[in-house]
């Protein structure tokens, strides 16, 4: 074999020929450390953005049924306990309209007892919405992205979509509101701050209270006990007032008026035998609050029931931890839309806001909160398992 010459030797490079760098590499200055790491890069939340597409459509064919809606245990005790604070309203309604005219005290009941379905008329039901709840509706935008939702919502239920219909309520709240028998109320905070997935779950929670008869029989309780409720408002109002009175004349007027009621009250009640309706009125405040409670259960529990128990329990952790935690997000907390289980960092040092000072009530107030919202993630919980039993058991 022929030898090489040695000044003819190349020797083989380093690298392919491909690898080979046709420059000489620069110097990389030392990158200074960052008190955060970056952050997150997240589409912002604009309706219909891909970030909140994220609603898993459920395989399978749903068909409608029969009944729309019906009345479930909770709804049909509201109208039950609610039925002696009626009665009282009624004979307000007498009371008021003897004094303008005795035809007027037969007639204006009658029309005040005909008046209370007129709340399921979709006019009437879009006045209250419009004007007592500050709602509105949806924009073209809105409307495509609520749809879509609505639709996939509305096809695991087996509910014809058309008989709701979705507005706006501009509320800095994580949550919707079920009106009368035809509305639903996704807050603006909703739409901007949830994607589809948990947008999904709060829908479907109100079309529990709509499918159980919650909503419609709230709204006829609250109708029925409006008058009774102004009356004792008025009556304390003006207690209130003479007590208030820096005036020895207005605060004996006040307290021979107070004592006069309770007389009235104490000889209504057990010298004329009336126990059996004025003790369920004293008693309806608290019977009312703990069926709302019931209501709550059921109506995450029938989302729980259409493939939402995660998407809802989210819900009501994010909701919970922004009562809890006033100001802007804090370190290491999620916004709405990011991806999930991602943590979060903001670019500069997290001051919280000053937190205002807490009365005795706004203590209760946030324990009874809390109190409720472990009652309803404890609830939500064994409806999921109730739903997906653990193999084996």
């Amino acid at each position: 074999m022929a030898e090489v010459p040695a000044a003819a030797y190349v020797p083989p490079p380093a690298y392919p020929a491909a690898a080979q760098p046709q420059h000489p590499p620069a110097a990389i200055p030392a990158q200074q450390p960052h008190p955060y790491p970056p952050p997150v890069p997240t589409v912002p939340p604009v309706p219909g953005a891909a970030a909140q597409d994220d609603l898993r459509l459920a395989t399978g064919r749903r068909h409608l049924k029969a009944y729309q809606r019906g009345v479930d245990g909770a709804a049909l005790s509201q109208l039950v306990v609610a039925l002696p604070t009626a009665v009282i309203s009624l004979f307000v309604v007498v009371f008021v309209g003897s004094l303008v005219n005795p035809l007027l005290g037969m007639v204006l009941p009658v029309l005040w007892l005909l008046s209370g379905p007129l709340v399921f008329h979709r006019t009437v039901e879009g006045a209250i919405a419009r004007h007592l709840l500050g709602m509105r509706r949806a924009t073209p935008a809105e409307a495509e992205r609520l749809g879509a939702v609505w639709e996939e919502v509305t096809r695991r239920a087996g509910v014809d979509r058309l008989t709701y219909e979705l507005w706006i309520q501009e509320r800095a709240e994580l949550n919707a509101t079920a009106v009368a028998g035809h509305i639903v109320g996704v807050t603006r905070h909703a739409m901007d701050r949830l994607p589809n997935s948990r947008l999904a779950a709060v829908l479907a929670h109100e079309l529990g209270h709509h499918v159980g008869g919650h909503t419609w029989a709230g709204m006829l309780v609250d109708w029925y006990a409006l008058p009774a409720r102004t009356a004792g408002r008025w009556i304390i109002a003006g207690l209130s007032f003479l007590f208030r009175s820096k005036n020895w004349a207005g605060i004996a007027c006040g307290g021979c008026l107070s004592v006069t009621i309770l007389q009235f009250l104490v000889f209504f009640t057990f010298m004329e035998g009336m126990w059996w309706l004025m003790l369920p009125v004293a008693a309806g405040p608290v019977l009312i609050a703990w069926l709302h409670r019931r209501a709550e259960f059921r109506a995450d529990a029938y989302a729980s029931g259409l493939g939402f128990g995660d998407e809802l329990m989210e819900v009501l952790v994010e909701e919970h931890r922004a009562r809890s935690m006033p100001g802007p997000f804090p370190q290491g907390m999620a916004p709405y839309g990011a991806p999930p289980h991602t943590p979060y960092a903001p670019p500069g040092p997290y001051v919280p806001a000053p937190e205002p000072a807490r009365t005795k009530a706004d203590r209760m107030m946030s324990k009874g909160a809390h109190t409720n919202f472990e009652a309803r993630l404890s609830h939500l919980r064994r409806a999921m398992v109730d739903r997906n039993p653990r193999p084996g058991s």
